[in-house]
């Protein structure tokens, strides 16, 4: 950020067409406009920019571009790699755009781009109604969708942004345009999981599914000593789940909760969580492969409300943590890769630290290959997830983080090569986004250059415009 950029924004005026806030350090709400998730994230903006509409957006987006200002865009502040924060620049922070808005008759939620995943949750089941979101109820709906979205609906009903039926976005030109198949098709092609690299989205409309109000799932878990046995029992169970049944696998030291015995809090354990959507008439025998693994000691398996559900797990990331993770795509489950995640978490070095097997596939298998940008694929997300209170940085972080990495190195031989671009962490770099796509990637380049040349839109996973004719290889 120049001098000159810093000095212009000391003196910011969006103009009496502007009806939302602008902030500087000090004033009322500063400190929850800067605040995001990972605690490892110490960017700081010059000014951050509290849009109330889209034409506020389109505003304070104009203005950047002219004063070469760097812009970052805050949904829900939730991304590992902080990149909602600039350094010195303009962060648009959307959190005054919290409506959420339920057609019924249509099917269908309007939602603002500061919405969090519990807003849209509550909402649409109010009406039995839900779509794919993410299975942390703090998340920004914004972030989690740009980036492709999976959660407990995924495998039912496709990747969040699968679910998407049109979007309002602000492209770099200033001006609100409305995306969709039938509009600008290429530029909504591209926001179905490229990220914020093609202007802001200021209004997401989701297609809406039945579901709720309750549904069957919680959280089962056995001693660390059955991990084999364990492990490759949820192979066998997500190889043949049906699409109803979705089960997380985690590998973690048991945390001090009412529920977990004592005797085993602080214990290396292996734990699944399970969301089961289908009919009760079938729910026995859903259940029937993770019942006969037999004798765990937490049971919490029962009928539950869908958004009680959609937020068990909010308590396992922390804001103000530090985090820093690495995962990976995989189709499949190999013994190799099992007894490599068994014998990675006996050195873990952190109480918070997890092995995850996210179980995806499904209905996102189903799609054509260039339908969004979104990986078809993936059946499971392995990651290794390092999570550590801050006070405990100086002394352990480096520690903590060559774990992270040693285990990503002990799994990436047997995953396919692209990962989820939401859970890339800061020493991710561009070799890394571009393998995320990977056939999609040149395509993703051109509507970039298209829709924004300069690159205005930088602070994500960046996409660089493709520059005038460069080769194409499709």
């Amino acid at each position: 950020m120049t001098s000159t950029s810093t000095s212009t924004l000391a003196r910011l005026d969006l103009g009496p067409d502007f009806g939302g806030r602008i902030l500087r350090s000090g004033d009322d709400g500063w400190d929850d406009a800067v605040l995001v998730w990972n605690g490892l994230v110490t960017h700081r903006p010059a000014v951050v920019v509290q849009p109330a509409s889209a034409s506020d957006v389109a505003l304070a987006v104009v203005y950047a571009r002219d004063h070469d200002i760097e812009l970052s865009v805050k949904g829900g502040g939730h991304h590992i790699a902080g990149l909602s924060m600039t350094d010195g620049g303009m962060t648009l922070d959307m959190s005054a755009m919290r409506d959420v808005d339920v057609d019924v008759d249509a099917e269908l939620a309007h939602v603002g781009a500061g919405c969090l995943l519990q807003d849209v949750d509550r909402a649409t089941q109010a009406h039995r109604l839900a779509t794919t979101m993410g299975i942390v109820s703090e998340v920004g709906v914004a972030g989690l969708t740009l980036g492709g979205g999976f959660g407990y609906l995924a495998r039912r009903f496709g990747w969040a942004a699968d679910n998407l039926e049109e979007v309002e976005i602000v492209t770099a030109d200033g001006t609100v345009r409305v995306a969709s198949r039938e509009q600008h098709a290429d530029l909504f092609w591209a926001v179905r999981g490229g990220g914020g690299n093609f202007g802001v989205v200021t209004r997401f409309t989701f297609r809406l599914h039945e579901v709720g109000p309750t549904v069957y799932g919680g959280l089962i878990a056995w001693p660390f000593d059955r991990a084999g046995e364990v492990l490759r029992a949820y192979r066998e169970i997500t190889s043949s789940a049906p699409l109803e049944l979705t089960v997380f696998m985690v590998v973690l030291h048991a945390p001090p909760a009412p529920f977990v015995p004592p005797e085993l809090v602080g214990a290396k354990s292996c734990a699944f969580a399970v969301c089961y959507t289908g009919p009760w008439e079938d729910l026995d025998a859903a259940m029937a492969p993770i019942r006969a693994i037999g004798d765990p000691v937490v049971d919490l398996l029962r009928e539950v409300p869908y958004t009680e559900l959609q937020s068990m797990l909010d308590g396992t990331e922390p804001k103000g943590f530090h985090y820093y993770w690495k995962a990976e795509y995989a189709t499949e489950l190999p013994d190799p890769l099992l007894d490599a995640w068994r014998e990675s978490f006996l050195s873990c070095p952190m109480t918070d630290g997890q092995l995850v097997i996210g179980h995806i596939g499904g209905t996102i298998n189903d799609r054509p290959a260039d339908d969004g940008v979104v990986d078809r694929e993936v059946r499971y997300i392995l990651g290794a997830a390092g999570t550590w209170p801050p006070d405990d940085e100086a002394a352990e972080g480096e520690s903590n983080r060559r774990w992270v990495r040693d285990t990503w190195a002990r799994f990436r031989p047997f995953t396919t090569g692209a990962s989820y671009v939401n859970f890339h962490s800061d020493d991710d770099g561009p070799e890394r986004t571009a393998a995320a796509y990977g056939a999609n990637f040149e395509r993703l380049q051109e509507v970039k250059a298209a829709c924004d040349p300069t690159n205005l839109f930088r602070r994500n996973r960046n996409i660089t415009p493709r520059e005038p004719g460069a080769a194409t290889r499709r």
